[in-house]
Parts: C-alpha cells; sequence; structure tokens
C-alpha cells in the first residue's frame, strides 16, 4: 500500500501518515547515493516527509548528510516536505550546560545553519524542540513572522509542549502552529492525560508521534510491566492478523487516539518502514486499545 497525505491543521501543510525520521541517520554508515537510494525507496511508497533537527547526529550532522544525499539529485526536494527544530543548544567551548534558547538570534541562527547543511532555500516547518522555560512568546512570534515573510519558513509548530504552553505561544500567533511533536508509546502515556493532546484535537492539529515503539524498550527490557505488556501486543497482534507484528500494534495504538497522530519511524531499513505502513491498515477495536492501556499501566480503568 502507499502512505496518504493529511492535512495537519487548518490552513497547514499536508505530511505523509507515515514519516520518516533521520535523528539515527549518522549511525547507518552509508554513502550518500545509499542515502538518495533509502530516500527515493520511501519516498516511492508515500512517505514523503521527513523529520531532522540541528542537533541531530555529530560531525557531520545528519542534516548535512541527507544534504549530500539531496544534492546528488535535486529534483526530490519537490517530492517531499522537510521538518527540523530549533532551540536546543549543546556544550561548546563556549557553552558549559546543554540549555534551551528560544530567542529570535538562536532560532534565526538555526534555520539558516539548517537550510544551509541541507543545500535548500525554505523549511516546509520548523518546530521549538523543547519548551524554553525563558521564552518570550511576543518576541517568537515576531521571528516566526520574519522568517515567513523571508521565505526560510512555511510553517510553523512545537515539539514536547504542554498543553498550556502549545496554547500561550498560540495566543500570539496568527496562523496556526501546525503540530506538537510529542512521545507516544504504552509505556509513556502522560499526553492521554496531561491534556496535550486534547488542544491539539479542539483545534483541528494533528501530533507528530515520536518514539512510538517506546525507543526499543518494548524489545529489550524484562521488567514485570513490558513482560506484561508484550505479552498483551502479541494476543492483539494475533488476533489482528498472523502476519501482523507487534511492532505494527504499537503503531496501530498509537495511531488510533482522536488526535489522529502521524507516526514517525526512526529506522534506516526500509523493510521496517514498510511495516509501518503496513500498520495504517490494522483498526484495534476499543477493547484490545484499553487491553494494551491495562497491560501497561498494571490496572483496569477506574
Amino acid at each position: 500500500m502507499t502512505v496518504n497525505k493529511v492535512s495537519m491543521a487548518p490552513k497547514g501543510p499536508e505530511f505523509s501518515e507515515i514519516v520518516q525520521g533521520y535523528w539515527r541517520m549518522g549511525d547507518w554508515n552509508r554513502s550518500a547515493q545509499e542515502h538518495l537510494s533509502f530516500l527515493k525507496q520511501h519516498v516511492e511508497l508515500g512517505v514523503t516527509t521527513v523529520d531532522h533537527a540541528h542537533v541531530y547526529g555529530g560531525n557531520p550532522s545528519c542534516e548535512e548528510l541527507f544534504g549530500q544525499a539531496l544534492a546528488l539529485d535535486p529534483t526530490i526536494r519537490d517530492q517531499i516536505e522537510i521538518v527540523s527544530k530549533c532551540g536546543i543548544e549543546l556544550v561548546t567551548g563556549e557553552r558549559h550546560v546543554n540549555h534551551y534558547d528560544s530567542t529570535p538570534v538562536a532560532i534565526t541562527g538555526s534555520v539558516e545553519t539548517s537550510l544551509r547543511r541541507l543545500g535548500i532555500e525554505s523549511l516546509d516547518v520548523l518546530l521549538i524542540h523543547r519548551p524554553d522555560w525563558l521564552m518570550d512568546v511576543d518576541e517568537i512570534a515576531k521571528c516566526f513572522d520574519s522568517l515567513k515573510q523571508s521565505g526560510k519558513v512555511q510553517h510553523f509548530g512545537v515539539s514536547n509542549f504542554t498543553a498550556s504552553q502549545f496554547a500561550l505561544l498560540q495566543s500570539r500567533l496568527d496562523a496556526p502552529l501546525v503540530t506538537n511533536q510529542v512521545e507516544i508509546n504504552p509505556l509513556n502515556m502522560g499526553v492521554t492525560t496531561d491534556g496535550s493532546l486534547d488542544v491539539l484535537h479542539q483545534n483541528r492539529v494533528r501530533p507528530m508521534a515520536w518514539s512510538c515503539l517506546a525507543g526499543g524498550r518494548i524489545f529489550s527490557e524484562s521488567s514485570e510491566q513490558v513482560v506484561r505488556l508484550n505479552k498483551t501486543l502479541e494476543q492483539v497482534a494475533e488476533e489482528l492478523g498472523a502476519d501482523v507484528a507487534i511492532d505494527q500494534a504499537l503503531y496501530a495504538w498509537s495511531m488510533a487516539l482522536p488526535s489522529k497522530p502521524v507516526a514517525i519511524v526512526g529506522s534506516g531499513n526500509i523493510a521496517r518502514v514498510q511495516a509501518a505502513i503496513e500498520a495504517l491498515k490494522l483498526k484495534l477495536s476499543q477493547e484490545q486499545w484499553y487491553r494494551i492501556w491495562v497491560a501497561a499501566n498494571g490496572y483496569g480503568v477506574p
């Protein structure tokens, strides 16, 4: 099957329902041509949205590696939506601690760095990577407007923001924030109860779900919680179909939420990407979804 495009927000961009994450790109040990081949493979499957951040990778950064691949066939740029993030500053010779910086200078500098590395003229979407407790939302609004007017960024969103932080920034903007990229998986269900997804649903904004597989913890840990969850996932996967794997059940669990998340896949293995795509066919019953919820929590609903 091929992946459909969906609107992320009113007057927002269209993303593929499955997003390819490139935060591990530096670990794939591939040539620029091999990176390009992988990119073309998932684009052919309909996975046209790619997720980056200026802090991903080392030297070279993941954005630079992606830019090297794009340079081999610039026509692919018109077939994809590029998301990047700003706001995290890592320790350097002049910085003594990792910290957040959402000042206009930092945001603009991060955008210019990303554009240079990627070899492109405009980002489709820029996200503030983490909420900065010193963020001045009025200054951010002015910066966003400037970047939009200059053509360097088409749309804006956030990542890991709470409901109140999302609402606060949105209150200063004329255009909608087009997403909040948040962790969604049965081992981290905070966003299902803290209002983060509710405010998105209220505003008809789709979240981007990162770490749907809990960073691999579900496959590697032997805690009582994970053993219990795995058993239930195996049962549900079998009920959904003989060829369904538990990772597909996990993607289906996250994408079943009424805010309609698009799921980010971090693997550089095209077979794993295809498996995530197949999860779009799966529809969990109410009872199956809550069985996974109960297994993860270790207790029943009130």
